[in-house]
């Protein structure tokens, strides 16, 4: 891309990237990784041309989710894949970093960046719900 003189990067994280992921630290920690890649790849290309977008949904109606509710990540609903998709092609439309199908996703990142130790105890009462 850089020879090129540009391109467009989709890189497909979660919303767990952003907020994190209950009950799974490997979820969370690879996808808080992926999210970060995508900003190193902007902030490092992106004066060459090289435009960067993530994806982070909550939980979507895949085989991945199959036969379930969505667990934790569906506690905004679950998302048809065509839904998710759409999202995709008016973020990239936009040139917007931050594909948020899940518009909740956005009010939780501000919750979360306004008071931090507000939302870890907000995050552990969560926890709490899903233990039991």
């Amino acid at each position: 891309m850089v020879n090129r003189g540009g391109g467009y990067l989709l890189n497909t994280a979660s919303a767990a990237g952003l907020l994190s992921q209950i009950g799974s630290v490997t979820y969370a920690v690879t996808k808080h990784a992926a999210v970060a890649l995508g900003e190193w790849l902007s902030i490092t290309h992106g004066h060459e041309g090289i435009k960067v977008s993530v994806l982070c949904p909550q939980a979507v109606r895949t085989g991945m989710t199959a036969g379930s509710d969505g667990g934790v990540a569906g506690i905004d609903g679950m998302l048809e894949p065509e839904q998710v998709a759409d999202a995709v092609v008016e973020t990239l439309d936009q040139e917007r970093f931050l594909v948020l199908p899940h518009p909740e996703v956005l009010t939780y990142m501000q919750r979360k960046t306004a008071d931090y130790d507000r939302w870890l105890a907000g995050m552990r009462r969560l926890a709490e719900q899903y233990r039991r």
